[in-house]
Parts: C-alpha cells; sequence; structure tokens
C-alpha cells in the first residue's frame, strides 16, 4: 500500500516536471514566430463595427491575426461627469464609454494612455477612462495615481509570449503630469512624462545684445557657470550658427530606462511607445531628443520603440537591428464629430451660444488655413507588423491604409486599407522620411516592406 502510494507520488512528480518543462519551453520552442500590429493615434468617437467594405475587414482580420496588437488610445471615455479643466490638449477629448470595447472589437490587445488629451476632463475623466478601458479587456500603459504607477510596465500574456508596455509622453498641458509623494502628501494622478530641455544657439554678436538687453528688461535673467543664458522663459547659448537644440531630461529619461530594463527581463517582448508633437526644423522630423530617448530604450532593452502624436507619419530608423518607429500618424481620426465642447474650445474663435461642434470645426480649419481636411497625410498611414523568428527580427512590414481624405466629416476618420496608388504613394513617402536613418523600404504586392539587411544585431 505504501509501495504503490511511492510510485503514485513518483509517477504524479514526473508528469508535473514534464508538464512544466513544456511550460517553461512554450515561449522558446526553436522555429517559433511571433508578429505584432502596431497602429497609431485612435482618436474614436463612432461605432466601427458596423462597416463591412472588403478593404476594412481585411484590414481588421490583420490586426486580430497578430499574437499582440497596438493602439494609441488619444480619448477619454466619460459621460461629462466632471468639469473640463480650464487647459486641454487642444479638442477636449470625449467618446461614449461604449466606445472602448470597439477597440477590442478590432482586435487590439495592448494601448497607451499618455498623451496630451490624458487630462483634459482632470484626473476623474482619467480614472473613468482606465476603468472603461480595463471593462473592454485592453490592457494599458502610461498613466497612474503616482508617478511610480504611471511609468511602470503594464503586461500581456500571449500563447507565444509575454508582452511589456511602456507609454510615455512629450506632449501634455503641465497639470496632467503625474508626481511622487513626499513628506507624507499624497501623490498626484496624471500621464507618465518625458520632458525636454530646449537650448536656442546663437552667435556670440546675438548673445552678447540679448543679454545687454535681458539686463535693462529682466531682472530674473541668469547666467550658469557653462555659459547658459536663461531670459523670458527660455535659454540661449553661444554656437556656430543659429540653430536649437533639445534634449531629454535627464531623470526621466533614467528613470523610464530602469523600468524597461527591468520589464525587458519579465517579458519575451518590451514595447516602448510615446506621444510626441515635437519635430526638428520641420514637423515630419522627430525633435533630437526623442532620437537620443528612443535609442536608449533600444539600449534598455526595447524589442521596439513607436511614436505617434503628430497625426503624420514619421521616418523608421534601424537601431540595433530593433526598429524605431518615429511616428505612426492616426490609425482611427474622428476628432471632428465630438457629441459638445466645452467654452474654452469656442471662445477663442469669438463663438457664442448659438455655435455648435461643427462651427467650431470651420473656425479652427479657417484659422489653420484649412487644417486637417485640407492635408492629404494626416489622412494616409500604415499599420507596421514586425516579426520575430526565434527573437530575432526577420521582417517589417508596413500595410498602407487610408482615413478617407476629402470625404465629408460624417466619413472621413475611419481607416481601411489603400488601394495600390495611394499605398505606393504612402510607402514612397516613408521611404523618403527613412532615408536619413539609412532605411531602405521596397514596395511589392501593395505593401511596404523594410529592408533589415545587416543592421540586424
Amino acid at each position: 500500500m505504501i509501495l504503490n502510494t511511492y510510485f503514485k507520488h513518483c509517477i504524479l512528480a514526473l508528469i508535473l516536471c514534464s508538464i512544466t518543462i513544456n511550460g517553461q519551453s512554450q515561449h522558446s520552442v526553436k522555429g517559433q514566430t511571433f508578429t505584432m500590429a502596431l497602429s497609431g493615434d485612435a482618436i474614436i468617437t463612432r461605432k466601427i463595427s458596423v462597416y463591412d467594405e472588403p478593404q476594412f475587414n481585411d484590414m481588421i482580420g490583420l490586426i486580430r491575426s497578430a499574437d499582440v496588437a497596438f493602439t494609441n488610445l488619444e480619448m477619454l471615455f466619460h459621460d461629462y461627469e466632471m468639469h473640463p479643466m480650464h487647459k486641454s490638449g487642444g479638442t477636449y477629448m470625449r467618446a461614449e464609454p461604449s466606445l472602448a470595447k470597439e477597440i477590442a472589437w478590432a482586435g487590439f490587445d495592448m494601448v497607451s494612455r499618455a498623451n496630451n488629451h490624458t487630462g483634459d476632463y482632470g484626473v476623474d475623466g482619467m480614472r473613468l477612462t482606465t476603468k472603461y478601458t480595463a471593462e473592454a479587456g485592453l490592457v494599458q500603459a502610461g498613466v497612474g495615481e503616482s508617478l511610480t504607477e504611471a511609468r511602470e510596465a503594464k503586461f500581456l500574456e500571449t500563447a507565444n509570449g509575454r508582452v511589456a508596455l511602456i507609454s510615455c509622453s512629450a506632449t501634455y498641458p503641465d497639470h496632467a503630469r503625474a508626481g511622487k509623494s513626499r513628506d507624507d502628501i499624497p501623490s498626484r494622478p496624471g500621464l507618465n512624462p518625458l520632458r525636454f530641455n530646449v537650448v536656442n544657439y546663437i552667435t556670440k554678436e546675438q548673445f552678447n545684445e540679448l543679454e545687454a538687453s535681458g539686463k535693462r528688461l529682466d531682472s530674473r535673467m541668469k547666467k550658469s557657470d557653462d555659459g547658459v543664458l536663461s531670459l523670458f522663459g527660455q535659454k540661449f547659448a553661444v554656437g556656430d550658427y543659429v540653430t536649437v537644440k533639445t534634449t531629454s531630461n535627464r531623470q526621466d529619461l533614467i528613470e523610464i530606462a530602469s523600468v524597461v530594463k527591468n520589464a525587458s527581463r519579465l517579458a519575451d517582448y518590451t514595447i516602448v511607445t510615446f506621444h510626441a508633437h515635437e519635430s526638428d526644423s520641420i514637423q515630419s522630423i522627430p525633435a533630437q531628443f526623442l532620437v537620443e530617448f528612443s535609442k536608449e530604450m533600444v539600449d534598455s532593452g526595447a524589442d521596439i520603440v513607436v511614436g505617434h502624436g503628430p497625426h503624420i507619419l514619421r521616418g523608421i530608423e534601424i537601431y540595433k537591428g530593433v526598429p524605431i518607429l518615429y511616428s505612426l500618424g492616426d490609425f482611427i481620426f474622428q476628432n471632428e464629430t465630438l457629441l459638445r465642447l466645452p467654452t474654452e474650445n469656442y471662445e477663442p474663435y469669438k463663438l457664442g451660444e448659438n455655435h455648435h461642434v461643427a462651427d467650431f470645426n470651420d473656425a479652427r480649419y479657417d484659422f489653420e488655413r484649412k487644417g486637417f481636411p485640407s492635408r492629404p497625410q494626416i489622412w494616409e498611414s500604415v499599420i507596421a507588423v514586425p516579426k520575430w523568428l526565434d527573437h530575432q527580427l526577420i521582417e517589417l512590414r508596413l500595410y498602407p491604409i487610408s482615413l478617407g481624405f476629402g470625404e465629408s466629416p460624417a466619413v472621413r476618420g475611419r481607416p481601411m486599407f489603400a488601394n495600390k496608388k495611394l499605398s505606393k504613394k504612402i510607402i514612397g513617402d516613408l521611404q523618403k522620411l527613412s532615408e536619413s536613418y539609412g532605411t531602405e523600404i521596397e514596395f511589392k504586392k501593395g505593401i511596404g516592406f523594410v529592408k533589415l539587411g545587416n543592421q540586424l544585431k
């Protein structure tokens, strides 16, 4: 009896050992592939699950077929329970809470929450969005009840690997930035910030004139030991030519990098995503600090870095075998069909009580010289699909999508695969944007293929 029990325990132990070994090897089986579907800003204000065009259905099928799908959720879900803040990220964002499930319906698993609209309706708006996003089954990162929580990685379990997501934003009204607790004062809820420093370089002659003027006009003018002049809220230094240089805030860079280092040892794949409107010389070129930040994240263990925010595509760089997508533009862009807007949106355009959302759209577009509707690149983007084999990047496909440039506000903003002619144009544009990084993109079979070649590890 005792002997039989002993053998039973041995057999059970062997079975459990076999299950454990198989479970541990599941994420490292030889020849295993892993794919992601990555998109830019999702500003959703209307249902998308009601549509049935072949180009739309095929796009949804692509997203659902990936092991993990990501988008930037640039929307707040609430029913106007709270007041708007005195300052927003632009248009005050809001959608019906049920629309969070539309993002999940489309096949997305993970969303970033740190962006310039996170704080449009204050902490309560952020919290309600967190609630409805979680109820939709989406993993979300980039916001929290403290800076520590906003910075931390969030994880998704899949059959072929564990995925970590770290989300931060360089563009935001300052009230939306999360803070730390000290001296037993509660921490400030908000988003994960990526701050940066700006220095204006001017000639020696210009610098001397500015310093002289500053002494007369601004008693708070300061000059650091390294010769940087702080005046009128800006910094100036002597350079060989007139230019502006940006660098990441060192504290933010170190803290976010430490989160990435930790996450990369706890997950099979780590996504770092940033939201940034900041540019260099033109809007399509990312600011210098974003390039610095992205490479630091790769050095810290990121498997891919995804940018969004300027509402247009930016170039692609392969750094140490890791893709840096400086901006994936828009995925859903339904910012024209909000139900209500607060007075802060109407006042700059002198719109009274009898003006409504459509009037605001028209006034803003006139002010911006026709604004978003007149710019084709706002409505043209890609879904990026990287593929790994045994954790080695082997492919990066770019699927062109159209959001309906030239259509009415009731139609445009919803994505679907672009036709062949537009697809060729989109990939051609992205190729030009990527040339300065040494990245080549080939257009074939209606999609773009990034030539990886010797750029892999």
